[in-house]
Formats: C-alpha cells, sequence, structure tokens
C-alpha cells in the first residue's frame, strides 16, 4: 500500500458557523436533551397529547417531548454534543436547518428535511413541535 502525498489530502468540510440565534437555539435543545437522558424515552403520539397549554410551561414541553421522541421519530439515536460546543454533528445540523426553516416559513425545505430523515406517521408531528420551538426564538 502506498501511503498518499500530502497534496492529495482532502479536508473534511468545514461546518459553516452558525448565527447567535441559531446557536441558541441548538443550545436550548442540548440543555432539553441532557435533562432528558435519564428519562424514559416515550411515544411521540402520546407526548404531543400530553402538551401543556401554558405558553411559559409549553415552551419547555415542547422541546422535551421533541428530544424524548427524536430517535423514534428518526429510527435511531440522535448524536449530540454538549451545550456550548461549536462543532456540529449531523443531527443537530439538521435541527438547526429544521429550526430555520420553521421560523423562516419555508415549507418546501422543512417539508423536504423532513422527509429526508423522519418516518412518514411522524413527520406532522415532528414540524408542529419544531414550529413551537422555533416561535420561540425570534431570529434563528
Amino acid at each position: 500500500m502506498v501511503p498518499l502525498r500530502s497534496d492529495q489530502w482532502v479536508e473534511a468540510p468545514q461546518t459553516p458557523p452558525l448565527s447567535a440565534d441559531a446557536f441558541n437555539f441548538l443550545n436550548h435543545l442540548r440543555f432539553v436533551a441532557m435533562g432528558c437522558r435519564s428519562k424514559p424515552r416515550a411515544d411521540l403520539f402520546e407526548a404531543c397529547a400530553l402538551l401543556q397549554t401554558t405558553r411559559g410551561a409549553t415552551q419547555e414541553a415542547y422541546a422535551e417531548a421533541l428530544m424524548r421522541c427524536l430517535g423514534e421519530a428518526v429510527g435511531k439515536p440522535v448524536r449530540l454534543h454538549a451545550p456550548g460546543v461549536t462543532e456540529l454533528s449531523f443531527d443537530e445540523a439538521w435541527l438547526v436547518q429544521l429550526g430555520i426553516a420553521s421560523a423562516r416559513g419555508d415549507a418546501a425545505s422543512l417539508s423536504f428535511l423532513l422527509q429526508s430523515r423522519v418516518a412518514l406517521p411522524h413527520r406532522r408531528l415532528v414540524a408542529f413541535l419544531i414550529k413551537q420551538i422555533s416561535e420561540c426564538f425570534d431570529r434563528i
């Protein structure tokens, strides 16, 4: 086997930097996910049915419902870094793009992102949860 010369190395693609608001959105989801690690996984349909109606409690309830059920919706465990880490996993980049598309009202991008990873029965509920969470952040 012949080693590659240094001019033949391919560098890993760099993740574009996130805006401060997008980073806050992601860190919020990371914090909620940390709190959900010790809780049992929840069924997405049951979690959405149990959501509260007061605005303050609802923001946390939507985020918790999403983070507890996201693995079920995408069919595998999601990878999230600790809050404050600037590196993005594929799952985190996907979540941020979902939030941005939802905040912009970009239905085509939101639909594409959901179809690329979320099972058909769960798409509507994940879109609902992302919309509710992204409304709490002014500019993602």
